[in-house]
């Protein structure tokens, strides 16, 4: 006997704890997956054996409670009756196919109001450490520790519109933005103080003030910074519902390559959760 998507479907509340995700929007995602998966997996298998038989369910279900949970490939394969290396081929089968549909970079399909102003920070996760010639580039002076970086746009709503490429820890917040898109003229951004001095590249945007051992802050820079926190707090309630998925809160343990890869598929996730869509 092993766990299968009908058997665990049965079960709602068990099924959104282990998977990050209710059964109706499993169902959606699987609804968008299967004809890709038909076609460019399924309908080019040329080698002996069994034609992925395993349900394409099944394989999303294990996925996605690997992403939720992050517990070791063997234990998801004494769960579905899989050796630990069948369960990781299948995974890294999906996973493109995933990121396909899940795929965020959708700022054409915001309304004029959404592209008006924009939630932009940055988010550290610690990495194993790496092997010695790059320790260097991944050490974040920050945490204290090897990590990897990856920054996020999000709507004043918190729909996650632009997922950056990932870094390593040691690049700064500023650098990276750098990297990506330029805002529209007249899209206002608001940012922590890590993006100092990108008002000067973008004239809306909006950045906490900061105190100096000789200039402590007036109480109108305070309410300022007070006012600007309870606004950018949306996309720190963004980030936690990222980290509800163990694969992006626990130690990486995965290759850094793929890691970009796997962060797209849990925005996509997160969006679809907060009733953006997928």
């Amino acid at each position: 006997m092993s766990l299968t998507y009908k058997g665990l479907a049965c079960y709602p509340e068990v099924f959104l704890r282990v998977s990050g995700v209710t059964t109706i929007m499993f169902d959606e995602i699987i609804e968008k997956l299967k004809p890709i998966w038909d076609k460019e997996i399924k309908g080019v298998y040329k080698r002996p054996g069994r034609n992925f038989k395993m349900p394409i369910e099944d394989i999303v279900l294990m996925a996605l409670m690997y992403y939720r949970t992050y517990t070791t490939m063997i234990w998801l394969g004494f769960l579905f009756n899989l050796n630990g290396s069948t369960v990781s081929r299948l995974i890294l089968r999906v996973e493109p196919l995933l990121a396909k549909i899940m795929s965020i970079n959708k700022d054409r399909e915001l309304s004029e109001e959404e592209l008006q102003a924009c939630l932009i920070d940055a988010t550290e996760q610690k990495t194993q450490r790496p092997s010695t010639e790059d320790q260097k580039p991944f050490y974040s002076g920050k945490k204290k520790q090897h990590t990897v970086k990856t920054e996020m746009k999000t709507t004043l709503k918190g729909k996650i519109t632009n997922v950056s490429e990932s870094v390593p820890g040691s690049v700064h917040d500023y650098t990276l933005r750098k990297l990506q898109p330029v805002l529209a003229e007249d899209e206002r951004a608001y940012l922590d103080s890590g993006y100092q001095g990108f008002q000067k590249e973008h004239a809306a945007t909006e950045l906490p003030f900061k105190a100096t051992k000789t200039k402590p802050l007036d109480e109108e820079s305070k309410q300022y910074n007070t006012a600007l926190a309870r606004i950018r707090v949306k996309v720190e309630h963004v980030f936690g519902d990222i980290k509800v998925f163990g694969i992006m809160k626990n130690v990486y343990r995965n290759s850094r390559d793929t890691y970009n890869q796997k962060f797209v598929i849990v925005a996509g996730l997160v969006n679809l959760r907060n009733g953006f869509g997928i």
